[in-house]
């Protein structure tokens, strides 16, 4: 406790770092209350009497409500978040490695990332206006205008008929803006702030909706129970710690393949000639092929509109539509296995590894440089991955094992799935910053050793 309060002083001693963090805090308060405005024209109260927010809750809609912090089905002006970001990058990203104009200005270096980083706001404007349409007609069609939940821009209420153009203009513009609105607040955390500014809204928008969960397992539980359900109410917060604790090792697990450098006299100098170690992550993958993985398992949705007629169709449908049952969970685990395997290929290159090792004078002891390395350097990322795809499998399914047990859909999404691994992933990416600052001014770590390895788990 002692060296805590120590290091909460040596932060708020270092100016630079104090004002990074308070100008983060204070870019997050924006955010925050961003989510609680609502869209012109919309009556919070009344939408909160409709079926809407409550079905913005559930399946992927859930998971974007999830995202922005509950400003999804709160129909507010940050209700699309920065997923049209996430969406753009992870295009982007893709194209990297298989367009060769990517590809170039990859290797471009500094102009090249501009180049890059400029593209991916252009295409989430337009990944943004095509969402933004999506979400009015959604939330028009499950509400209606005749509940009273719309409203002219002069106040009067609209009670039949369509909506004015107006209405959706003005929505469509707000919409659109606030999302770059929320871009340019994650870069500005990620200039001048501390931790990666996108990842970091993502993390605070989960990290909002678990008082609420908590909140409303507890009361539940002890509605039921009474003191037994408290019982049972902390063992599940146990519980969800250990799954934490579990998804920090699948972070920051990582197997280390020792290279040794060569000695090279330059001058009146000499380099080389250390051991180094060359990083492979258990997870090298992120949270990518749990995102993969979930965009595939909603297509049996679009099967089950044509299944009227078929009783097997309609029967396997139904099967891998339960996010609860045996079959859902079972395909949903192979194919996060099936895409860890796959994305670890494109996004880890052996051959190039193997050439810059060569170039730098550098080699795995007992191992041949060339194609001797590139085969070893391949049979020990497909045995560190598959431990890990079982894992993140396994992580990814916690939730559906947590509804079993009887805790409720809210709270059961905190434990596993791509929140989880998010706020995991950014909590460690962060201190790890603060750490850096923390040790280049000489003061001591956040650990007795020093150090905290974590990244972001986001692909940007």
């Amino acid at each position: 406790m002692k060296k805590f309060i120590a290091t909460i002083k040596n932060i708020y001693h270092i100016e630079e770092l104090r004002n990074r963090i308070l100008y983060t805090l204070g870019i997050i308060l924006i955010y925050r209350v961003g989510s609680y405005i609502a869209l012109p024209g919309v009556d919070v109260q009344a939408l909160s009497q409709t079926s809407f927010t409550s079905s913005s809750r559930e399946g992927l809609l859930g998971l974007l409500d999830m995202f922005s912090g509950g400003a999804f089905a709160n129909a507010s002006i940050f209700a699309l978040g920065i997923m049209p970001y996430i969406s753009a990058s992870i295009v982007i990203q893709l194209m990297t490695l298989v367009v060769p104009y990517f590809q170039r200005l990859q290797k471009e270096g500094e102009s090249g990332r501009k180049k890059i980083t400029q593209l991916t706001r252009f295409l989430t404007i337009a990944v943004t206006a095509l969402q933004a349409p999506a979400y009015l007609s959604n939330l028009v069609a499950q509400v209606g205008t005749s509940s009273g939940v719309f409203h002219t821009l002069t106040g009067d209420p609209i009670v039949s008929g369509t909506l004015p153009w107006s209405f959706t203009f003005v929505s469509l513009i707000v919409l659109v803006s606030s999302t770059l609105f929320i871009m340019w607040l994650g870069e500005r955390i990620t200039d001048k702030g501390i931790g990666n500014g996108i990842s970091l809204l993502i993390m605070v928008g989960i990290i909002a909706r678990l008082p609420f969960a908590l909140s409303a397992e507890f009361v539940s539980k002890v509605a039921e129970s009474g003191n037994g359900g408290l019982i049972t109410f902390l063992i599940e917060v146990l519980l969800l710690m250990g799954v934490i604790l579990i998804s920090i090792l699948l972070v920051q697990g990582t197997r280390k393949v020792p290279v040794q450098y060569a000695k090279r006299i330059v001058g009146n100098k000499q380099y080389g000639g250390q051991r180094q170690y060359l990083p492979i992550k258990v997870n090298a993958a992120g949270v990518m092929p749990i995102i993969f993985a979930q965009a595939i398992m909603f297509l049996p949705l679009t099967l089950m509109g044509f299944a009227s007629n078929n009783e097997s169709m309609g029967a396997l449908a139904a099967a891998l539509t339960n996010s609860t049952g045996f079959w859902y969970n079972f395909v949903f685990a192979i194919l996060i296995i099936l895409f860890t395997y796959f994305y670890t290929a494109i996004t880890f290159n052996p051959n190039q590894i193997a050439d810059d090792m060569k170039k730098n004078g550098g080699f795995i002891p007992g191992i041949k440089p060339g194609k001797k390395t590139v085969e070893f350097i391949d049979n020990v990322i497909s045995k560190v991955t598959l431990p890990g795809s079982i894992f993140l499998a396994f992580i990814a399914i916690m939730p559906a094992f947590a509804k079993l047990f009887g805790i409720n859909s809210q709270f059961a999404q905190f434990f596993g799935g791509t929140s989880l691994l998010i706020m995991v992933g950014v909590v460690l990416d962060t201190l790890q910053q603060i750490e850096s600052h923390l040790l280049m001014r000489h003061y001591d770590g956040l650990t007795k050793s020093g150090r905290i390895k974590g990244r972001s788990t986001l692909p940007i």
